[in-house]
């Protein structure tokens, strides 16, 4: 009997994550036993310090450094990550395999919709491109840091004195069952997701060949190429999950990849968008040319700008 042992974070969205990728694996490998073990993350740990110290502190995987060298020490065989919490820059001995299907990337506003928030409401978020998105649409909102599990952040909006609203992704939600929550939907233009949102990063040891071999033609390739293309963009702006960049791809009618990318400015007084398309069977080059025109078009800036403010 082959035994799997799986890692994730603890939260009840991580534990949601692994049973939504395990489920299928079980059917379609009897003879192997996958076992669940949670691995406490630097962001897990403290909820206090903002979230941008954590990052820095953690050399910017706070939410998967912990995982990863799990995986190194041979503690755990495959990590179930959130795709946005990994770093951009891959982790030497460790690969991804292409993640299954994509839940829904966009952004959600709980307990109001944009439109709906009065003049100065008290909107709950603190990743840096959901301020940055918020302040370019609504100028006159106050952005209100919160961390933490997503019922906890649901709950800011709730009763006397909380939230007017708060910001979460729209895949979190669903796969906790908890799309009742959802006041709004986000555009994609202008609330440019981030890189990889709404999809699973698989991850395993580059050495472990059983496990890579069994699972070489699980995943879809399509979503796959989506996340490629986003990563490198990521890659090739030197950004992480702590800067105000979005990026999302899709695939056309015609076969081809289109993404489209965004920086803004933290106060959202700025922002550069660009959108191209590319072959989806090479998606790297897309996401760097995309890069290269976001700062051809003056996104550079606005990222040195950023990195100022959040370290």
């Amino acid at each position: 009997m082959t035994v799997v042992v799986v890692g994730s974070r603890a939260s009840h969205l991580a534990r949601a994550q692994v049973a939504e990728y395990l489920a299928p694996l079980r059917r379609r490998f009897p003879h192997v036993v996958f076992r669940h073990r949670v691995v406490i993350e630097s962001a897990d740990k403290d909820r206090r310090t903002a979230l941008a110290e954590v990052s820095r502190a953690a050399g910017g995987a706070a939410f998967a450094g912990a995982q990863e060298a799990a995986l190194l020490a041979k503690e755990v065989d495959l990590v179930v990550h959130s795709f946005k919490d990994l770093p951009a820059t891959p982790t030497p001995g460790l690969a991804l395999l292409p993640p299954p299907g994509r839940e829904d990337a966009r952004d959600a506003l709980c307990g109001s919709t944009l439109d709906g928030l009065p003049k100065g409401a008290r909107v709950g978020t603190s990743a840096p491109r959901r301020i940055a998105q918020l302040l370019a649409a609504r100028p006159d909102l106050r952005i209100v840091p919160i961390r933490g599990n997503v019922p906890p952040r649901l709950a800011k909006a709730k009763g006397p004195g909380g939230l007017d609203a708060v910001v979460l992704a729209a895949a979190g939600l669903h796969r906790l069952g908890r799309a009742e929550e959802i006041s709004e939907l986000l555009p994609v233009e202008p609330f440019t997701p981030s890189p990889a949102q709404g999809a699973l990063g698989i991850q395993v040891r580059e050495d472990d060949a059983m496990l890579r071999g069994l699972l070489a033609d699980v995943g879809d390739h399509d979503v796959d190429a989506q996340v490629r293309a986003e990563r490198a963009l990521l890659t090739a702006l030197r950004s992480g999950c702590d800067m105000p960049v979005g990026a999302y791809a899709r695939i056309r009618s015609d076969g081809s990849l289109s993404l489209t990318a965004r920086v803004t400015a933290l106060d959202g007084a700025r922002e550069v968008a660009v959108t191209a398309t590319g072959p989806a069977a090479d998606p790297e080059p897309l996401g760097r040319a995309v890069a290269e025109d976001l700062l051809r078009h003056g996104a550079g800036p606005l990222l040195e700008a950023a990195r100022a403010v959040t370290g």
